[in-house]
């Protein structure tokens, strides 16, 4: 079972794992060992998760998820088969839990009149300060 928060659950079962060889250096290890890790996950098909955090995972994954609505994520940083499918684990959780938050729309607000006031204010002390060097070059 993957613990994504404490309502939303997926269970071992959804996801599968497929081992791949990584590329980079390593030697003769990287060449003889399949440590890199696909993790897929059906997104649109799972029963674990609402239509509204399906949504935002297709949003959010974008090139990573088929048009099947299956996620595929890449692991290939550490050396070891465990340590990959670990972090691609932590990278489904991830997404998920920023998928199931919902930024609040930002409404625009004015000016308060106070602000509008000291923004005038300032501009008219610039301007006489402008002013007053002017003058002074005239007068050579």
């Amino acid at each position: 079972m993957l613990f994504i928060t404490s309502a939303l659950r997926i269970p071992m079962g959804e996801i599968s794992f497929t081992f791949i060889r990584a590329s980079g250096p390593g030697g003769q290890h990287v060449n003889r060992s399949a440590t890199a890790v696909q993790l897929r996950f059906d997104v649109m098909g799972s029963p674990s998760l609402p239509e509204t955090v399906k949504n935002r995972v297709r949003q959010l994954a974008g090139s990573r998820m088929s048009k099947d609505g299956i996620l595929t994520i890449e692991a290939r940083e550490y050396r070891s088969q465990k340590r990959n499918r670990e972090e691609a684990l932590l990278r489904l959780a991830r997404l998920i839990r920023e998928a199931g938050v919902i930024k609040a729309a930002r409404h625009p607000t004015k000016p308060s009149l106070g602000a509008k006031m000291r923004r005038l204010e300032s501009k008219k002390q610039r301007s006489s300060t402008k002013q007053t060097r002017r003058l002074r070059r005239d007068e050579e």
